[in-house]
């Protein structure tokens, strides 16, 4: 599974999610170039070093980032305040591109990890 398969992934969605995922990649590869795109889990993982570090989902209403680590969730709590959110991660709008200040501080504090 690669990049193609990513791609593959989102453009498979309607609108709007198709453009909010693909936003939401570049701006993830914008902040860590390194990441290598897969597909696990049925949806767009990004592995660090071989190991997974973010994740993008799809769902019938809503969207899904995944830092993957309850620690980095709960570190910015106050982040995510507006967000409905989970052990490892939260929900934005299918219309909602997030903005590159999170998911520098997401994805910078995820990597901080390993």
């Amino acid at each position: 599974m690669s990049e193609l398969d990513v791609t593959a992934y989102i453009e498979a969605q309607g609108e709007p999610k198709r453009s909010t995922l693909l936003a939401v990649r570049k701006l993830i590869l914008e902040i860590e170039p390194s990441l290598e795109q897969v597909i696990a889990w049925n949806s767009p993982q990004f592995k660090f070093n071989g190991k997974y570090a973010v994740g993008l989902a799809a769902f019938k209403n809503h969207l899904t980032f995944s830092p993957q680590s309850p620690e980095v969730m709960a570190a910015h709590a106050e982040d995510l305040a507006e967000f409905v959110t989970s052990k490892s991660s939260f929900q934005f709008g299918v219309d909602q591109v997030l903005s590159k200040e999170l998911l520098s501080k997401l994805i910078k504090a995820r990597l901080a990890q390993f």
